[in-house]
């Protein structure tokens, strides 16, 4: 799954390349921080920044860079990557902020927006969200009657992410049906209701008419704002817009995983006022990430995402499983080829390697031709090859030669040349297995790594 690696791709690029150039010198002058500010302009305009967000980021990082604390300091190229850092996180509003349902249920939840933003799909995703991390009884309903397939999209998304649906019809009033829904809620005393409505493919008055009697309607206490990011700056004044009507209370950022700039996130806040509050980050209905504006500067400027990724490991890894493959080796038992089917459907559920990738440190050097090698379809080809193994064949992959190795050819659609790298890269890791579990093995091949040995044999070449 692509994430925000992708969104801010070229930015990341840019600001890491112009940041490093500074983190190795020993002194900083007004001038050649006036050159790296013209750098850093320039990158976030490129990135699709409103102008009046640039400015006063450039300002502010230049009036903080020439102070005395920064020109002084042991390490000015670091103070001034930590002043662009700091910038960033203000820009974007300092710190997560959570959906306030806190209040005597149902807790009404309105989403807004433009036709084609993504609010059917990210109401759906806000339900998945609400049901399983903040273990919520959630409502959905629609009251775009001008679309009948809006409402069966919404009906069936509702059945995937297991949560109730209130049936609505093209031939009722939104308002009576937005009233009814959360009367409904009410008796069957359930946490949250979301309100899907209507879009337009513009702004107009009639359209913003039917949603502030929608809001009068159902007082809600979060109304969310569901913007299309690759609109770039675009989104930022069409949030102000539906600012302007409704008492919007945060946004949701759509569509985040197609978009290479990144604008639109750095300009929300600054010309709304609204916090972002939510990122779409994918098609699926798990793919919705609350906002983070530490974790997101930190991805910009190539330094990763470590807590996100240990919130990702903690919440998708089955536990069970790993304490059992634990019990197995301390008792001396082998890795084996379902162990490792078994750790490649974790990494899957983890967002595959591109969503891992994204979290780690200094990937924006890492070449794309390296990047490349390390894909999805490749570790999708490997649970197949071992699918088609059978039970026994997997505990004891020795036994699989020339008939055998045709057969699971054949049935996982691969080549025997695959079947052989897969079990000649398995061979290897059963080998790494064992050193690991001698005494200083571990401290040995990380030794290894910082020496520049590269990754272990067996392991994807990263």
């Amino acid at each position: 799954m692509m994430r925000l690696a992708v969104m801010f791709e070229n930015l990341t690029e840019r600001l890491s390349k112009t940041l490093r150039n500074l983190r190795g010198t020993g002194r900083l002058t007004e001038e050649n921080i006036k050159d790296t500010m013209r750098e850093v302009r320039m990158a976030l305009l490129e990135a699709d920044v409103a102008l009046p967000v640039v400015k006063e980021f450039v300002n502010h990082v230049r009036e903080r860079a020439v102070g005395k604390d920064v020109l002084e300091s042991l390490t000015p190229g670091q103070a001034l990557v930590k002043i662009v850092n700091d910038e960033l996180v203000s820009i974007m509003g300092e710190a997560n902020e959570d959906l306030q349902l806190n209040v005597q249920p149902p807790a009404v939840v309105l989403m807004a927006g433009l036709q084609g933003s993504g609010k059917t799909t990210s109401t759906a995703k806000l339900a998945r969200f609400l049901r399983e991390q903040r273990k919520k009884s959630v409502l959905v309903v629609s009251t775009d009657v001008y679309r009948p397939a809006a409402i069966d999209q919404l009906e069936t998304l509702a059945r995937e992410v297991e949560v109730e649906f209130y049936p609505s019809s093209t031939d009722q009033d939104p308002v009576a049906i937005a009233r009814s829904a959360v009367e409904h809620a009410r008796k069957k005393l359930i946490d949250v209701v979301i309100v899907d409505t209507a879009g337009r493919l513009h702004i107009d008055e009639s359209m913003m008419g039917e949603i502030r009697r929608l809001h009068e309607t159902v007082a809600p206490v979060e109304t969310l704002f569901v913007v299309d990011s690759m609109t770039g700056q675009d989104a930022a004044n069409t949030a102000k817009a539906f600012g302007d009507a409704l008492p919007l209370t945060g946004v949701v950022l759509t569509k985040t995983d197609g978009d290479a700039r990144g604008g639109a996130a750095l300009s929300v806040r600054h010309i709304t006022g609204r916090p972002i509050k939510f990122l779409g980050v994918g098609e699926k209905t798990t793919a919705l990430e609350p906002f983070h504006p530490d974790r997101v500067a930190s991805r910009i400027l190539d330094m990763g995402d470590v807590v996100s990724l240990v919130e990702e490991v903690q919440r998708t890894v089955d536990h069970d499983k790993a304490e059992k493959l634990a019990t197995k080796f301390k008792k001396g038992q082998g890795f084996d080829l379902e162990d490792f089917r078994q750790q490649l459907q974790q990494l899957g559920s983890m967002g595959g390697v591109a969503g891992l990738m994204d979290k780690l440190p200094g990937m924006s050097g890492v070449p794309d031709a390296a990047k490349k090698q390390v894909n999805d379809k490749e570790f999708r080809r490997m649970e197949a090859i071992i699918g088609s193994m059978t039970p026994f064949e997997r505990r004891k992959p020795d036994l699989i030669k020339g008939s055998r190795k045709r057969r699971i050819a054949n049935g996982s659609g691969t080549q025997v040349q695959e079947v052989n790298r897969l079990l000649k890269q398995f061979a290897q890791m059963q080998k790494m297995m064992k050193r690991m579990k001698k005494k200083g093995g571990m401290a040995k091949m990380m030794r290894g790594l910082k020496g520049g040995g590269g990754m272990p044999p067996g392991m994807p070449p990263f």
